[in-house]
């Protein structure tokens, strides 16, 4: 088993074009590594480099200890699911899982113990007679997890693996990829544009943006502790609110104000959160009475007449544009003076499409960005 390491890995096209810039990332042996971002980000592109399928126009590739930019695809001990299965349509689930190790001219009996072992962890041994077209698309992926297993190689990578999907078999499919994971010990580096699937499957996450890496950390951190703006926008469904307004200094503490003026009045009342002692950082000063970007995750908005008696600040008013049910939660989609808010609220909210509510957002879950860099100033 092993783990990688990326040193100042850049991957440059003729005229120019620079899809990856500078990843530096150490992976650990048996660690499920997944690299997330927007179509064009550049996370295929690093993935199709450690696999050799692509050139390393700069910067070093090591597996285990052993540098490996040079050395071709068959000879790095890795192993590559596509999202398009790739499997042979004239050959049984047996053959298509046996193929890469006749190539080897592995002896027959090892063949048929590794293919049948593999089967059996994929949930695949009734199905070794079958053919890929006599087969959904969930027990085909399974079947290219089964050919790269046989193999047992360092590194297993997977590019976009469950696209093809459709919802219900994808949320399954995410499950296996974990338990097999876990079952196999083996070091797993995931490429997926779908946030959810980075975030329940993932030891850790690399976010990239423009093939650039934003951030890489656990899920937990990376949805708390957002380096930048984009990084909390990317991971959370729906996605974190963001408001432009401008930061105060009143009385000792710091107020974050905003509205269709920043000191707008309503009933009296300045649409205003105070930013909690435990928040409050070294930075913030620089960024008095200057325009900021406030963050504010769905989850943090509430419509709770308990939680709103006991609100000390961040209470505003809203009119409810749509609300969407969606069993165990409800999504309200609010506007609040111009600005557009998302709230997940309980089942239990009786606010409709119309009526005109008090939210209170939770100033202990604010999140402050800096409005030109877009970096986090508070988290």
């Amino acid at each position: 088993m092993a783990g990688l390491t990326l040193k100042n890995i850049y991957k440059k096209y003729p005229g120019g074009v620079v899809a990856v810039s500078d990843v530096n990332l150490e992976i650990r042996d048996k660690e499920f590594i997944v690299l997330v971002g927007p179509s064009g980000c550049g996370k295929s592109t690093t993935l199709r480099m450690i696999a050799g399928l692509e050139e390393i126009s700069e910067g070093e590739l090591y597996i285990g200890d052993r540098l490996v930019n040079d050395i071709a695809p068959k000879d790095r001990d890795i192993a590559m699911v596509f999202q398009n299965y790739a499997l042979y349509p004239h050959m049984t689930v047996f053959e298509n899982m046996a193929f890469g190790l006749k190539l080897r001219k592995v002896p027959k009996d090892e063949i048929e113990r590794k293919v049948n072992e593999a089967a059996k962890i994929l949930d695949l041994t009734k199905l070794l007679d079958r053919k890929p077209k006599a087969m959904s698309g969930g027990q085909r992926q399974r079947v290219a997890l089964g050919r790269a297993i046989v193999r047992s190689p360092q590194v297993f990578l997977l590019d976009e693996p469950l696209s093809n999907l459709d919802a219900k078999l994808r949320a399954q499919m995410r499950t296996e990829i974990s338990k097999i994971h876990k079952k196999l010990g083996t070091t797993f580096i995931y490429v997926t544009h779908d946030q959810t699937e980075a975030m329940t499957m993932g030891d850790r996450i690399v976010c990239m943006k423009d093939g650039f890496v934003q951030q890489i950390d656990t899920p937990q951190n990376l949805y708390e502790n957002p380096a930048n703006k984009f990084v909390a926008g990317f991971l959370g469904s729906p996605q974190m609110n963001f408001v432009d307004a401008v930061l105060k200094e009143e009385f000792g503490q710091y107020v974050v104000e905003f509205g269709s003026e920043s000191t707008r009045m309503r009933d009296g009342v300045k649409y205003q959160i105070i930013v909690p002692e435990a928040k409050v950082n070294s930075e913030l000063a620089a960024y008095v009475n200057k325009e900021i970007i406030l963050g504010v995750r769905p989850e943090s908005i509430h419509d709770e007449e308990m939680y709103l008696s006991n609100a000390t600040t961040g209470v505003i008013d809203c009119e409810v544009e749509i609300t969407e049910m969606m069993g165990a939660e409800t999504y309200l989609y609010l506007l609040c003076e111009g600005i557009p808010l998302t709230a997940r609220v309980s089942p239990r909210s009786t606010a409709r499409s119309g009526d005109f509510i008090k939210v209170a957002i939770d100033p202990n879950r604010i999140h402050i960005f800096d409005k030109e860099t877009e970096k986090t100033i508070v988290n």
